[in-house]
């Protein structure tokens, strides 16, 4: 019994093939969602900083705009350690 389970495991790993991964790009706030025809693979494509922008790039193709769920937002900058400092001293 368990050669033939292990068999079709085996059998299911070869046939399945690869996976694909999606990656969101956390670095802009909204993504491309292209579908996919006979020709081309649906993909998604996170370079946009605007909806406008992104519509602008989806007119006229099998594509819409999304808000990137993975955005992590501006960048801030680091806090000056003097003005820990100067609380500290007051």
């Amino acid at each position: 019994m368990r050669p033939a389970f292990f068999a079709i495991a085996a059998l299911g790993m070869l046939v399945s093939g690869p996976a694909a991964a999606q990656a969101y790009d956390p670095n802009y706030p909204v993504c491309l969602q292209l579908y996919g025809g006979r020709l081309t693979a649906e993909y998604i494509d996170c370079s946009y900083t605007s909806i406008p922008q992104c519509q602008a790039t989806a007119s006229g193709r099998p594509a819409t705009c999304i808000v990137n769920p993975f955005y992590a937002g501006p960048k801030k900058p680091p806090k000056s350690r003097s003005y820990k400092r100067r609380q500290q001293a007051e």
